[in-house]
């Protein structure tokens, strides 16, 4: 199927700015030509335990996404961008740059208090500085409850918002999100009038993802 100029497995869903495949991201992102993604955006298991249906979230398989599939992601986008949380983030390849998404009111324990941050890995350039369009902050402050979909570790939409609009200046841009689940990538790129590929190993995601997207529209301005 040919997409975008690019060509990709039958669609699960399809509009004219979202792509859904229902198909294992490992499989699939060799697929793709090195490159001719503008941004990857997605949050990848962080194994503790949450078992996905096709995906068991363990320490030992992140792992292996983190050696195996992370480096595809880098290969095929010209910017990668995921969250990895604390523990994980020594465990990726080494990131350009980490910027902070800052929670003060805190989430999570840890060994020193209270977690008030968590890093946002980038791998690539600042799209704002290579369009010379002048230096961005390197962290987002924002507190949100994320929304109780069925899936069980979805990131809340204004934050993702937030996030994808940091890392993607122009509007023909293409994003992928190889570890969907519920959609939020892929909605929050429509809402912004990007063109978005959202790659799902579990059938029952992709089913909310569609159902999301088939309910919201490109907006007229930006």
């Amino acid at each position: 199927m040919l997409w975008n100029n690019l060509e990709l497995p039958p669609a699960y869903y399809q509009d004219d700015a979202v792509y859904i495949i229902h198909g294992d991201c490992r499989e699939i992102l060799p697929l793709i030509p090195d490159k001719s993604i503008d941004l990857v955006l997605t949050d990848p298991p962080y194994g503790v335990g949450v078992d996905y249906g096709e995906f068991l979230d363990t320490q030992d398989n992140v792992n292996h996404l983190i050696q195996e599939t992370i480096p595809l992601c880098i290969t095929k986008s010209k910017r990668t961008v995921l969250t990895c949380g604390v523990s994980n983030m020594w465990l990726y390849p080494p990131a350009t740059w980490v910027i902070c998404w800052l929670n003060k009111a805190g989430a999570n324990r840890n060994s020193w208090g209270f977690s008030c941050w968590s890093p946002v890995l980038v791998y690539g350039k600042d799209p704002y500085l290579a369009k010379g369009l002048g230096a961005r902050a390197d962290y987002i402050e924002h507190n949100e409850t994320s929304p109780d979909n069925g899936h069980p570790t979805p990131k809340p939409y204004n934050f993702w918002k937030l996030l994808l609009a940091r890392c993607s200046v122009d509007m023909d841009d293409i994003i992928l999100d190889p570890f969907m689940g519920s959609g939020t990538t892929i909605v929050v790129a429509k809402h912004l009038n990007r063109k978005c590929i959202g790659i799902e190993i579990e059938e029952k995601y992709c089913e909310i993802a569609a159902k999301r997207c088939s309910q919201s529209v490109m907006r007229l301005e930006v």
